[in-house]
C-alpha cells in the first residue's frame, strides 16, 4: 500500500465490487463494508459457502495477473446462528 495508495484503493474497490456481485449472485446480501471489511448475511449456510469459494478462486486468478508485491489476499469466516 505505501508504495502507491491510489492503485491500492482502486484494486480494493475492484475487488470489493466483485464480491459485492457474487454475494448477490448466491443470494447474500451485504450487511456492512467499512474500510477493507464485508459482512454479508446469507439465508443457506450452502449459498454462504459456495460464495466463500468463488470469491477466493476468482480472487487467486486476478491476484495471479499481478506482480506479487501487488497482490490483496482476504480471510473470509463464517458464523452460523438462529
Amino acid at each position: 500500500m505505501g508504495e502507491d495508495e491510489e492503485w491500492t484503493v482502486h484494486t480494493l474497490n475492484t475487488y470489493k465490487g466483485m464480491m459485492r456481485g457474487l454475494i448477490q449472485q448466491h443470494r447474500g446480501r451485504i450487511v456492512d463494508a467499512l474500510g477493507d471489511n464485508l459482512l454479508a448475511e446469507f439465508v443457506s449456510v450452502v449459498d454462504a459457502v459456495q460464495c466463500a469459494v468463488e470469491i477466493q478462486q476468482v480472487l487467486r486468478a486476478k491476484n495471479a495477473m499481478l506482480p506479487e508485491s501487488r497482490r490483496m489476499a482476504f480471510r473470509i469466516g463464517s458464523t452460523w446462528g438462529m
